[in-house]
Order: structure tokens, then sequence, then C-alpha cells
């Protein structure tokens, strides 16, 4: 039957998804741990639709997606002007001839046996404990799923393994890295001086200063999990999901926190 024929399946066919797949993968590599992940897997998704409407023959549907991806070829180009550069600098400076250099770009392949270290919430709970009593201000982003070395580069990169006195020292009000955030991923802090992005919400009440107009900012483009300590009041906030999550007791605080990062 002909509506089957696409089923005939031939070696340049693998060598069409093989080639197709390397090129999402390595788009995605080039966009991991930044805000543009999510555009690039949207689009993805439309393109996906789109194609299985024209495989099912649904010619309107087809025809008014088909439209937005023309459209959205340019927006794709304005969008992700700087990782098209970065990835065409790639391409070009490959070496392939050379075997060492070849081979590290199949990577990907081998399988990884690190395995991250959980956060040690109770150290991080007791630091923020001891800053609020003599109302050092602080702000700890607190990575999940969702990579946090995009904004890395805005502050200075590091890897110090969490204690409390190791945080209590980062926001002492005399020392040069208070400023800004730490950003914890697993049980490091691997940044410090981070300048986060800040919300433009209008309903944050006014009592709430830049740290958790920051802290909220990340948690938008991001599932990070944020920790504030107030400056002026001394307060301890815990902001997940652009929200503040109410809470009694550090015990109560702490369960929520190592709940959320699982």
């Amino acid at each position: 039957m002909e509506y089957l024929n696409f089923l005939e399946f031939k070696i340049t066919d693998f060598i069409d998804i093989l080639l197709v797949a390397l090129l999402l993968y390595y788009v995605y590599k080039l966009l991991r741990g930044t805000v543009a992940i999510n555009i690039f897997i949207g689009l993805v998704i439309v393109w996906t639709f789109w194609n299985l409407t024209k495989l099912l023959g649904m010619k309107m549907i087809s025809s008014v997606v088909g439209g937005f991806m023309q459209v959205g070829f340019i927006v794709l180009v304005v969008v992700f002007q700087q990782e098209i550069r970065k990835f065409l600098v790639m391409i070009g400076s490959a070496n392939f001839p050379n075997k060492q250099n070849f081979s590290r770009y199949f990577r990907f392949l081998r399988q990884q046996t690190e395995i991250p270290t959980k956060t040690d919430v109770d150290a991080v709970l007791r630091a923020c404990e001891k800053m609020s009593s003599n109302k050092t201000g602080a702000l700890i982003v607190m990575e999940r799923t969702n990579s946090l070395d995009f904004i890395k580069s805005t502050g200075d990169k590091m890897s110090i393994e969490i204690t409390q006195p190791i945080l209590e020292s980062i926001f002492y009000k005399n020392s040069p890295l208070h400023d800004g955030a730490a950003i914890v991923q697993g049980n490091k802090i691997t940044a410090t001086r981070v300048i986060l992005p800040v919300s433009n919400e209008r309903n944050i009440p006014l009592r709430y200063g830049l740290r958790h107009r920051a802290a909220i900012g990340i948690t938008e483009s991001t599932d990070a999990l944020c920790l504030v300590v107030s400056e002026e009041t001394g307060q301890i906030s815990y902001i997940k999901d652009r929200a503040f999550v109410p809470f009694k007791t550090l015990d109560e605080l702490s369960e929520k926190v190592k709940k959320d990062l699982g």
C-alpha cells in the first residue's frame, strides 16, 4: 500500500537520523544551562508536531504550523545569535584528522560514573540561623535539575565543600565575597558574588529588598531553590517557583528544602 511507503528503511535513512540526532545533541549541549534551552525544546516540539501533521496528511494544521516555522526561523536567528556563532566556531575549529580530538566529540556515549553529592542542608540552615541572629544579609541559590552554569560567569567561580563557617565567612559584611549570590551545586559552593536577574513582578511586597527580588528572578527562569537572609530584619525567606514558601520553624524549613532537593 502506498501510504505505508514511508516504512521502507534504507541505509541513507539511518545516516539521516544519525546526523539529525548529532546536530540536536550539539545544539542542546551549547544551550544547556542557559535560559534559551526552554526555547530550543519548545521549537523541537513544534517542529516534531509539524512533521507529524505532514506525515498524516493534515494539510490545514500543517500549513498553519508551517507558516509559524518559517517566521520562527528568523526569530531563531535573532534569539540564538550568540549560540549560533559559538556553534559555527566549534565546527570550524574541529580538527577531525586528530584522533584524540575527534573522539572527544563522542564523550556523551560514555557512561558517567560520578554521583553528585547531596547538599548538606543542615549546615546551610545553621549558617542562615547564625547570620539571621546578627543580621548578616545572604542569598544562597541551590541547583536542582536546571543547570546554573549560565550565571556562574557573572561571579567568581570556585569549588568549596559546604560548611557552616565557610558560608558565614562568604557573607561576612567585610568579606569581598559577600555581595551577590552564592551558587550551590551538590554539596559544593561553585560560585560567589553572582549577579542574578531581578524580577519585575509588581506583586512583591515593598518590605522585600533587592536580594528577594533577585531570588524570585532566578526562580522565574530555573527550578532553583533560594534562601535569603534579610540584612534589615534578619528574617530567613525560602523561595521556590517564584513564590515565598511559608514555614514556622527551622526544622520545618529543613524538611521542606530536603524534600524539594530530592
